[in-house]
């Protein structure tokens, strides 16, 4: 009889609506992970935080129609890879647990079990591990009561993740008539830089994945990582995308964005990189704009996506990343996955 092989997908999820807004930057804020103080702290910081968010958060997502296009994407996703996973001859079924917005963990986790999964195997839709993103994800399923699971901890220079942004990349670029002057912006969500220093290796894994991508990009264009999406007054990593958009275009560059760490479309995208960067680029008299879209569903991300699902099956170990054991250099203390 052939195992049923239960996938879950891990995001952090967004608001169906306008009256979802607060209570979701609630839920982001009141997470030891994001707001590392004691609980009382942090459940009043949420609350504060939330309520003065709201109406500028609702706003922006008013310019996507209200709500945020996430699920709609992980959707999207969950069904594609299923479709490539149906190669391994098992009955597969991916699963959906967002972070901060239902469905939540706590439902993935019910899901799962009625389903009666023989495997299970968690899958991050975040390829660079952070503590504030996949070790949280992880955390909500052991809260939750999950099942015993196989793990994906990270996949920064995964093949096909790489050859889906490069082609991403180029393609807008061969789109928009092929500017001369490039310069290739990463642009990857930022991190208080306490987070970083305190053992956390994303920042070392984004650099490792706009590597290995420049790689496959013209070796003539430059290219520069920065980081968006700041919050609150502590310092965070940099340089940030803004002024980094700025500068390219008093250099004259013809500016290719990338979103380096998002696999989906979605507020960072649609409306931080497409309305308000694109505003400075305009502003500054930029060459070009160009955003690489996010990689969604494209073939080569989800072939990616499977070879990481049989690996993990494959597996001696419990938590795996790309390469199978530990990725990230000892100094990195965060990384769950053991030094070897």
């Amino acid at each position: 009889m052939a195992r049923k092989l239960a996938v879950v997908l891990f995001n952090l999820g967004g608001p169906d609506g306008p009256d979802d807004v607060k209570p979701f930057l609630f839920n982001l804020f009141n997470d030891k992970r994001i707001i590392n103080v004691p609980g009382p702290i942090r459940w009043a910081l949420a609350k504060f935080i939330s309520s003065n968010r709201e109406t500028s958060a609702q706003e922006n997502y008013a310019l996507m129609g209200g709500g945020s296009p996430l699920l709609a994407e992980t959707q999207k996703q969950a069904a594609a890879l299923e479709d490539k996973l149906t190669g391994l001859g098992d009955e597969v079924k991916c699963f959906i647990a967002m972070r901060y917005w239902s469905p939540y963990v706590e439902d993935a986790v019910a899901s799962v079990r009625d389903w009666g999964a023989d495997e299970i195997v968690l899958l991050p839709l975040y390829p660079q591990f952070s503590t504030t993103t996949t070790a949280s994800s992880l955390d909500a399923w052991q809260k939750a009561g999950g099942p015993a699971a196989r793990a994906i901890c990270c996949y920064p220079t995964e093949s096909g993740l790489v050859q889906a942004h490069a082609d991403s990349i180029f393609q807008v670029w061969q789109d928009n008539g092929s500017p001369e002057n490039v310069r290739v912006l990463f642009s990857a969500h930022g991190l208080p830089e306490k987070v970083v220093e305190g053992g956390d290796p994303y920042q070392w894994q984004v650099e490792q994945t706009c590597a290995a991508v420049f790689e496959k990009l013209p070796q003539q264009w430059e290219k520069q990582i920065c980081y968006q999406s700041r919050v609150g007054p502590l310092k965070w990593i940099g340089p940030p995308t803004d002024q980094v958009i700025e500068q390219a275009a008093k250099d004259g560059k013809a500016i290719i964005l990338s979103p380096i760490a998002f696999v989906s479309e979605h507020i960072e995208t649609l409306v931080e990189l497409d309305i308000e960067y694109a505003e400075i680029a305009k502003s500054e008299n930029a060459a070009a704009y160009l955003r690489a879209p996010a990689l969604s569903i494209s073939d080569a991300f989800i072939e990616g996506l499977s070879q990481l699902v049989a690996s993990a099956l494959a597996a001696d170990q419990s938590i795996i990343s790309s390469s199978g054991g530990r990725i990230c250099p000892k100094n990195w203390s965060q990384c769950p996955n053991m030094i070897v």
